[in-house]
């Protein structure tokens, strides 16, 4: 059985992955500064971008909630993985063997390493059988079933649409002649156990592969297509280690790229719904598999279209959109509003602008499209209108506002959903707006209809634990988020002489090839912060600047912050990571060079002027009978120092 993964080829992944692509997958990056980008955390709950990534030095730190770390560290992080696993995703994807210690055993006590790949590859070669078996004979309902909705053979081979035949077990003897074994085919979710072994999970189906982010699949869905079969009418993949249903959106890997470029995200309820959006020309379009849109799917959302400049909420009817938009596509029907209800619970959790884009007729996009042509879709998208609106006009609706006791049951009903808008400023504007489709001139009868219901603490869609603690983590008021305490923290930055410090050793970890040798003349105290101190002793014992620009050389600012990090303990890695990719204050590339050397040479100064002040101090102590030869020497010192200082401020 193969051990764990050799040292020189983790660091090898380490130096081939670009790190910023990895994270540019979750997150929408913008540039901020010399080679530093920056967005919203894949880790916690912001409305400003705080996580920064800065390639040269392979690494990412959030100045939110303090998560950092290298590319592995990310994929761990962002998808779940453990250390073997998603060394050996980032391997795959940058085409690299790996190589194991013989004899040294797993890496987690009872499983194999790479198990995770082997469920990727299992799922993989699945696609490509199922994708396979739609243009055989037996698939004949499957392709009628597509062209009856108006996919032809290259839309299916785009989403990668196939069919699962409708025998027992041709996926898994397939699989089974591929290598896999039965504990891998169980634990993939492609088989089902029974009461004479595994068999197909899906068998008569049009299939769809369930993809993640990255592209890799991780599950299916597949619609029935049989009058024999008996199952659901759609049946998912169950959860498995790679499929969580709360945590996968289908069509995100085709449709991230235009979410980030168009800052919009169209969540419809179907697999044919995303296909029929993405063909009429709305690329935006996702669907959830099998469950409600829930605040996992609303962090993926939020991850890829990134800050949207303001404040969470919506815009009001006829106003224009600042920053990216989230837009479900509801029926007009009771269903419908019950589910823009359930949305408008999690509305808050997204830092975009949410619409609701209703078709009154009752028709899904993929009907839609065929009844009245791709066209008719993009008009449904683009008469969108604020969540918030029409969940109030839809509660509305179902009173008579022609009577005094219609409308104020209406206020009742509606003061909830105005009280459960977070956005201090659109709050007071749909107060007013209430009063006007109330028919009521009192809009301070509205204003305290409104208050009244803030104080009770309820509002439609808000789940019990929200409206227990009344507020979620990151509004004001709120606890913080919790940032871990097994690690170093940073010195207060009002400190002028420790913000010196600071900025010394983020040039010394970001930029050592334009360190002066100066720096490594530093005496061990020059850093009188505990915290710096401790990544200053970790950057000595790597070698100094003289061993950094030989590393650098030979291996990239990755491997030269792998090195100090190698020196440095555990409680410091965290601090080392967040010096690593600090934005500097100076970002023109011509003048970094000079920004670098000044920084050092400022800490240095520092660093001779306390020196300087020592030497005084301990001849002010001598006494009368001092030695002479005592004082002789402290006198020359003093002299060589202020030389050196002299010569280093007109440098």
């Amino acid at each position: 059985m193969a051990g764990r993964i050799l040292r020189e080829d983790v660091e090898a992944v380490r130096e081939r992955v670009h790190i910023e692509e990895v994270v540019g997958a979750h997150v929408a990056l913008r540039p901020a500064g010399v080679g530093s980008l920056k967005g919203l955390c894949p880790f916690h709950d912001e409305r400003s971008p705080s996580f920064h990534v800065r390639p040269q030095v392979g690494r990412y730190h959030c100045f939110g909630c303090g998560e950092g770390g290298d590319v592995i560290a990310f994929v761990q992080k962002v998808d779940g993985l453990g250390f073997t696993d998603a060394v050996e995703y980032l391997a795959s994807r940058a085409g690299m063997q790996l190589r194991y210690e013989e004899g040294g055993g797993p890496s987690r006590p009872g499983e194999e390493p790479g198990r995770r790949r082997r469920l990727l590859d299992a799922h993989r070669i699945a696609e490509e059988f199922y994708r396979e078996q739609l243009v055989q004979p037996q698939a004949a309902a499957a392709r009628a079933f597509l062209a009856e909705r108006g996919f032809d053979r290259s839309a299916a081979d785009d989403f990668g649409v196939g069919f699962a035949p409708q025998g027992w077990d041709a996926l898994l003897r397939h699989l089974r002649g591929r290598g896999f074994t039965e504990a891998e085919l169980t634990a993939s979710g492609l088989v089902s156990q029974g009461q004479r072994g595994i068999y197909d999970r899906f068998r008569g189906r049009l299939v769809w592969p369930i993809r993640e982010v990255t592209g890799e699949t991780v599950g299916f869905g597949a619609r029935r297509l049989f009058d024999e079969d008996n199952g659901p009418k759609y049946l998912n993949t169950p959860e498995t280690p790679l499929y969580r249903k709360s945590h996968v959106l289908y069509g995100i890997d085709l449709a991230k790229r235009e979410i980030a470029r168009e800052k919009q995200v169209v969540v419809v309820e179907g697999y044919t719904d995303v296909m029929a959006m993405h063909l009429s020309g709305v690329r935006t379009a996702v669907a959830t598999c099998g469950t409600a849109f829930g605040p996992d799917h609303a962090r993926i959302v939020r991850r890829l279209v990134g800050d949207s400049g303001g404040a969470a909420g919506v815009q009001l009817a006829g106003g224009s959109s600042v920053g990216g938009e989230i837009v479900f596509t509801f029926d007009g029907d009771a269903a419908g509003q019950k589910a823009a209800l359930r949305a408008f619970g999690e509305d808050q959790a997204l830092t975009a602008q949410t619409f609701v884009a209703v078709e009154p007729s009752g028709m899904d996009p993929c009907d839609l499209r065929q009844a009245r042509g791709p066209d008719a879709v993009r008009a449904l998208v683009s008469s969108r209108q604020p969540l918030f609106e029409f969940v109030i006009r839809s509660t509305l609706a179902a009173h008579d506002l022609r009577t005094a006791e219609g409308r104020v049951a209406a206020l009742r009903a509606t003061a909830p959903v105005v009280a459960g808008i977070r956005d201090s400023a659109l709050r007071p504007e749909y107060e007013r707006l209430l009063a006007g489709w109330l028919g009521m001139d009192d809009v301070a009868g509205v204003r305290r209809a409104v208050a009244g219901a803030a104080r009770r603490g309820s509002r439609p869609g808000a789940r019990p634990a929200e409206r227990d603690a009344g507020r979620r983590a990151g509004e004001p008021g709120a606890a913080p988020t919790p940032v871990p305490v097994a690690r170093m923290t940073a010195p207060d930055r009002r400190d002028p002489v420790a913000q010196v410090e600071r900025t010394a050793l983020e040039v010394v970890l970001q930029h050592p090839t334009l360190v002066p040798a100066e720096f490594d003349q530093l005496a061990p105290d020059a850093c009188t912060a505990p915290a710096y101190r401790a990544v200053h002793e970790a950057v000595r014992a790597a070698g100094g600047i003289t061993a950094a620009q030989r590393v650098v050389a030979a291996g990239g600012g990755t491997a030269w912050v792998g090195a100090v990090l190698d020196e440095a303990a555990e409680p410091v890695h965290a601090l080392l990571t967040e010096l690593s990719v600090a934005p500097l204050p100076e970002d023109r590339p011509d003048a970094l060079p000079a920004y670098v050397r000044g920084v050092v040479l400022r800490l240095v100064d520092i660093g001779i002027t306390r020196r300087i002040a020592d030497v005084r101090g301990r001849l002010q102590r001598l006494g009368d009978d001092a030695d002479p030869a005592e004082q002789r020497a402290l006198l020359g010192e003093l002299m060589e120092l202020e030389a050196q200082r002299r010569t280093l401020r007109s440098a």
